[in-house]
């Protein structure tokens, strides 16, 4: 690479919702913005997380300088317990953000020793690289834009953002900063794209409040309010109304109990003395004084909420009379779970307040105007749309367009590509490794595709395992076959089937001793072939057949 250029090259968040991981190099120095994950889809089966591909990190460990955090959700820092067991690098966010991080570091055993606090506003040196924080108003307190100053121009990533004119915490988006940048002159500007397909403004925060003392106002017993547990701002504004109301608050569920005791410590999050308490406690005081915040919003099946509106918590039973407020919208996959859970809970006699009609969910993410505002403030030479599934990435560079920006200095990228820009010109140079690393239990990148195919065809047509005792030196079979079915049919209803799907084994074992068929690979294959082909005339079904030979 020669001097004079920068390459921005994505690991994650493009294409795709969640996974952020960006590169920015100047010829031997890397700064990479964020390391998050993704959850599963619904084909990825028994799989818990999903993060970046890092091999082109860990070919160039000795070149990264830092890592820096925009804010504190998982789509952001939810990588680094995997990053930094194989790369030791200094890691800069803001005091919520490592604060959250902290403890997802301390539940993976890695050490939190390299973590640097900064606050907005604050500029620090990298390498070559001058990187500056610039507070933005997003779901979670704490949140920063990042201005870039390189060798051969400005580079100005937003992070995720929306423009709150009355934030819960009084701290609205450094228009100054931004607006200041833009007429000293930006190179690059990297933009969140999550909202772009979405009209006008998004509400502020403030407004949940007013839709939260609606829902306690006509509550008469207990209230359950399920949201994201990183949404400090909406937690607080929960705690706010149940004073107004004089309620106690109960917090459940791990990752909520944890971002609240974090936030609480910090100062992020104000209750009065006596508001809060334990979940155990909840006894000990009517239905009418209760609010209970939890987990579960999104219908994740371990969830609090979900074992709840299956009568399965060990602590909270659903009963008539109770008010659940879902503060939340579904994340595009999720809407059978939350649909589901819903369903149980009205079943259970609750009465539950949910959707986007009941005022008691905003996004945390810019909407076209606000879009078009931070366009307009820092007027960069290109722009590369990020954040966002393709078809945000493609809307938001219309929207680019429409500002009068030139298409030809609009980069619409993918994972893995290199994107070079000098101060006159980008273009793509070039790809690296990228993709998905799996996470199943404690192993990481042990699942592929291979694996996932097997799995899939498990959960649609079963499996059927056939053990075979054969002498090893004559291929005389000495016992069995015997067959069992796990997913495939029930067997006792089933027996004429199974009898016959016997006899069909039997047979091409007949056969392979007939052939001379010594070779223990041929006649587990030639097993195989044979009772799939029965098993599909039968029942049009492709269970996955398993021949097990033992030896005698």
């Amino acid at each position: 690479m020669s001097k004079g250029k920068v390459q921005i090259i994505p690991l994650g968040g493009l294409g795709e919702i969640g996974k952020n991981m960006t590169v920015i190099r100047v010829d031997d120095e890397i700064l990479l913005i964020d390391a998050g994950l993704m959850f599963p889809e619904e084909d990825m089966l028994g799989i818990d997380l999903v993060i970046p591909d890092i091999t082109y990190l860990l070919e160039n460990k000795d070149k990264i300088k830092a890592i820096v955090l925009t804010h504190g959700h998982e789509d952001h820092i939810g990588a680094l317990p995997y990053v930094l067991k194989q790369i030791d690098v200094p890691v800069y966010g803001t005091r919520l953000t490592l604060g959250i991080l902290t403890g997802r570091l301390k539940e993976n055993n890695v050490d939190c020793g390299s973590l640097h606090p900064v606050a907005a506003g604050d500029t620090i040196d990298i390498g070559c690289f001058s990187v500056g924080f610039i507070r933005v108003n997003h779901s979670i307190p704490d949140a920063v834009g990042l201005s870039i100053k390189t060798p051969v121009g400005m580079i100005v990533h937003t992070g995720d953002f929306k423009l709150d004119y009355t934030p819960v915490d009084g701290k609205m988006t450094d228009f100054r900063r931004f607006s200041d940048l833009g007429n000293k002159g930006v190179l690059l500007l990297l933009a969140d794209s999550t909202n772009a397909e979405r009209e006008g403004h998004t509400p502020s925060e403030r407004t949940v409040g007013a839709a939260f003392d609606k829902a306690f106002h006509n509550a008469r017993q207990r209230i359950i309010v399920a949201t994201f547990s990183s949404n400090v701002h909406r937690i607080q504004q929960v705690i706010d109304t149940a004073v107004r109301y004089k309620r106690k608050v109960a917090i459940l569920g791990r990752s909520m109990v944890n971002v609240v005791n974090i936030s609480l410590e910090m100062g992020y999050i104000n209750a009065p003395e006596g508001t809060l308490i334990d979940i155990d406690e909840i006894s000990r005081y009517s239905m009418s004084q209760i609010v209970i915040i939890t987990t579960g919003s999104q219908g994740e099946p371990m969830s609090a909420l979900t074992r709840m509106s299956m009568s399965e918590h060990r602590k909270v039973n659903i009963v008539p009379g109770d008010t659940v407020i879902i503060s939340a919208t579904p994340i595009p996959g999720n809407e059978k779970l939350v649909a589901r859970t819903i369903d149980n809970l009205l079943r259970l006699g609750a009465s539950v307040v949910y959707g986007s009609a009941e005022g008691i969910h905003v996004s945390g993410h810019a909407s076209q105007e606000e879009i078009k505002l931070i366009h307009n403030l820092v007027r960069p030479k290109f722009f590369m749309p990020v954040h966002g599934e393709y078809r945000h990435l493609v809307k938001h560079a219309k929207l680019a367009q429409e500002l009068g920006m030139p298409k030809e200095n609009i980069f619409i990228g993918e994972n893995g590509q290199i994107l070079e820009f000098t101060q006159e010109k980008g273009a793509v140079a070039g790809k690296v490794t990228a993709g998905r690393v799996l996470v199943d239990g404690l192993g990481v990148g042990d699942v592929g595709n291979i694996v996932l195919r097997d799995r899939r065809q498990l959960s649609q047509d079963g499996i059927l395992i056939v053990v075979t005792t054969m002498n090893r030196e004559t291929g005389e079979v000495i016992a069995g076959p015997d067959i069992v079915s796990r997913g495939f049919v029930y067997v006792r209803e089933s027996e004429a089937l199974m009898e016959e799907a016997r006899e069909r084994v039997e047979q091409a074992l007949e056969r392979c001793q007939d052939g001379k068929v010594t070779e223990w690979v041929s006649i587990k294959s030639n097993v195989r072939d044979a009772l799939g082909r029965y098993l599909f005339e039968k029942t049009r079904r492709r269970p996955m057949i398993l021949p097990i030979i033992m030896e005698a």
